[in-house]
């Protein structure tokens, strides 16, 4: 069961020649492809997201106290 978005999308990549559709399809794959591994890395933040403010508290934490250091960026 196809929603009238796609039923709209279908009509109007029927209109186009082969080779068209062919592209447009290529295009379509891409962009659904960016699509869901956008969704893959929200989840994953999601999942992190109180872990993450937890450890910037933390962090800011320790700087307002004087325990933190300045990173030696050339050891990385």
């Amino acid at each position: 069961m196809s929603s009238p978005a796609i039923t709209t999308v279908v009509k109007m990549m029927e209109s186009l020649s082969e080779d068209v559709q062919d592209r447009v399809a290529e295009h379509l794959r891409e962009y659904l492809a960016d699509l869901q591994d956008e969704l893959k890395w929200d989840n994953s933040f999601k999942k992190t997201q109180e872990k993450l403010i937890a450890s910037a508290q933390r962090a800011k934490r320790e700087i307002a106290e004087g325990l933190a250091k300045p990173m030696d960026y050339d050891k990385l």
